[in-house]
């Protein structure tokens, strides 16, 4: 097998500012083209102008640039953390070809890159590039796995929604995009450019990783990662299709089993008693330092993320949850857990409300309908209080962890490389099961 190059959708806008630094070529032109521009569409036609004279027209335009090495581009106005409470807006460089493509009423940038290229960029867009060499070498086996396994299973159909009366379960992973292969926000794997290889780390980590993945039975691992699982991870089907992925189980983020026998997190007894805890983990921690790592500047004012708390009114909880759900509810007399995974994170939440009772799921789903944004997680339990006439004035989400827990927890696997383990026991840690084999 032979490097793959791979195509990233940067940005969707009707009209794209962008500069070329250096020499590029068209496709199936002689013409150089460096300097500011703007992609507009003029018609049914992109079209390219400089210096507010169209240069050029075309369904399609694809800008080459002379040398991968050296050559770049720059996007300006790039939207980062879509939909979440950091989004914003920043210009982007980037190496590679940059394809302008029509989608629906707008133009999309398109990078086209090998996937080595873009996976440095991914490391030190995911992570601080000054992170830990050993978090990097696994982080990097971890997102080229992940990517690769997309590509796999990309155009299978499957079936993602499960709704009756009395249910709405919904799993949410990373569609098929049509034309190009991923996007480049959290949606997908965050990636912006070289504008954030900032350390001779992230080449470090990448060179020296070159084609590893983690395989299981010779099929290349789906190999998840999210920002905190809480102290135990969970397993990949109460978070997506019902499949038992073997290498991604429900494991304890530390270095010795839970003590007892009273450990059946799915239980709600055992989950409360978790949540209300504060366990060893590696992901337990405060230290700045480590955490830099991971919490990124938009990310870093989030810092009660292995255990937290959200406050709602009535009024509050009950206009949330009919704007996020298009369902009136009326007044929110309770949430309750219907089912948990082994992480404490629950798979099935029912809603009863004065007016409507449903129950929701999976994970996602309920971060979605409970939050403005994203729910850190929804390993949490529920808090009444204030209760007249059988509705509660305020319902309290004690919580753990952050994201869905899957595979690699990022935060843990810092403190691992800190304390000293090395990039194979970190991914061994995580992924049960799974070998590491070089592919190209």
């Amino acid at each position: 097998m032979n490097e793959p190059l791979v195509s990233i959708g940067i940005l969707s806008e009707k009209e794209i500012r962008f500069d070329l630094y250096g020499e590029f070529t068209l496709k199936g032109s002689d013409k150089k083209f460096s300097g500011r521009f703007k992609a507009k569409l003029s018609g049914d036609k992109i079209s390219i102008c400089q210096e507010k004279n169209e240069i050029i027209s075309a369904d399609e335009l694809l800008f080459n640039p002379n040398d991968l090495e050296t050559e770049s581009f720059l996007l300006r106005d790039v939207v980062i953390g879509k939909g979440f409470h950091w989004q914003s807006k920043e210009n982007q460089r980037f190496r590679g070809r940059l394809k302008f493509i029509k989608e629906k009423d707008q133009i999309t940038a398109v990078n086209i890159l090998p996937l080595e290229e873009y996976l440095t960029s991914v490391i030190s867009s995911e992570m601080s590039a000054n992170s830990s060499i050993e978090l990097l070498k696994a982080h990097s086996i971890v997102s080229r796995g992940w990517l690769l396994a997309q590509q796999e299973k990309k155009n299978k159909q499957a079936v993602n929604e499960q709704i009756s009366d009395e249910e709405i379960i919904r799993w949410y992973d990373r569609e098929d995009h049509t034309n190009y292969d991923f996007c480049a926000d959290d949606h997908c794997q965050r990636y912006q450019g070289v504008t954030k290889i900032i350390s001779d780390n992230a080449l470090n980590a990448i060179a020296s990783t070159r084609g590893l993945v983690l395989k299981y039975k010779d099929t290349i691992c789906d190999t998840r990662y999210s920002k905190c699982c809480g102290g135990m991870t969970e397993s990949f089907e109460n978070v997506w299709e019902p499949e038992l992925h073997p290498y991604l189980p429900s494991i304890v983020d530390y270095k010795f089993e839970l003590d007892g026998k009273e450990t059946d997190l799915t239980e709600e007894k055992f989950a409360e008693r978790w949540i209300r805890s504060n366990p060893n983990s590696f992901c337990n921690t405060s230290d700045k330092k480590i955490l830099s790592q991971i919490l990124l500047d938009f990310d870093r004012p989030t810092n009660d993320f292995f255990r937290w708390n959200v406050e709602y009114t009535q009024d509050e909880i009950a206009e949330l949850i009919r704007i996020k759900s298009g369902i009136d509810f009326g007044n929110i007399i309770d949430l309750i857990p219907i089912e948990r995974g082994y992480s404490t994170r629950i798979i099935k939440l029912k809603i009863i409300g004065t007016k409507k009772t449903i129950t929701i799921g999976k994970e996602l789903e309920i971060r979605k309908i409970l939050s403005k944004t994203h729910l850190y997680s929804s390993a949490f339990v529920v808090i009444k209080e204030n209760i007249v006439k059988g509705v509660p004035q305020k319902i309290i989400l004690h919580g753990a962890g952050w994201g869905h827990g899957v595979g690699l927890c990022q935060i843990g696997a810092a403190v691992m490389g800190e304390l000293g383990y090395g990039f194979d026991e970190i991914l061994t840690h995580y992924f049960n099961g799974a070998q590491i084999q070089k592919i190209y």
